[in-house]
């Protein structure tokens, strides 16, 4: 498998039936939990700039024949948003002084969820970029989803600890 096959399906992740992109997201999420854990906060976002800029090198060098082509085993863009969605509770959870290891599950699970939605109903901007049909648009969309994801957990995790607690 050449390298940039193995960044875009991440490292085979995607190769896995059904759904190869809820597979790419539930492993993005035990892959950021080990990172957040490893190195909190600040690793965590090393490694979504590294997977961004990989990503995009990746998934351009493979569809420079096939330009309008969004293969369902290229996950590297699943991985990239859900760790954006995770780097916002990962930076709350820092910021507080938490243990490395100690993330409360409501933050990643949301975390998941809410990328999965977006990523799925690809709301607003989202499907613009979906629809650019393009090696931008293929990663772009995931990555605002991220942020769409990381910003309603937040919200949701406000609400939570605002109003129900």
């Amino acid at each position: 498998m050449r390298l940039t096959r193995a960044i875009c399906t991440a490292g085979g992740i995607g190769l896995l039936r059904p759904a190869p992109g809820t597979w790419g997201s539930a492993a993005a999420v035990g892959a950021g939990l080990l990172l957040h854990g490893l190195g909190s906060f600040p690793l965590l976002l090393a490694a979504t700039l590294v997977t961004c800029g990989l990503g995009l090198w990746a998934v351009r060098e493979e569809l420079k024949l096939r330009p309008h082509a969004d293969p369902p085993e290229f996950v590297i863009d699943e991985v990239a948003g859900q760790w954006i969605a995770l780097l916002f509770p990962s930076c709350g959870f820092w910021l507080m002084g938490l243990a490395n290891w100690h993330f409360p599950y409501p933050g990643w699970v949301g975390a998941f969820l809410f990328f999965r939605l977006f990523d799925i109903w690809k709301p607003w901007i989202i499907g613009r970029l979906d629809r650019r049909e393009d090696w931008v648009g293929l990663m772009a969309d995931d990555l605002m989803a991220g942020l769409f994801a990381g910003m309603a957990t937040m919200i949701a995790a406000g609400i939570a600890h605002g109003v129900l607690m």
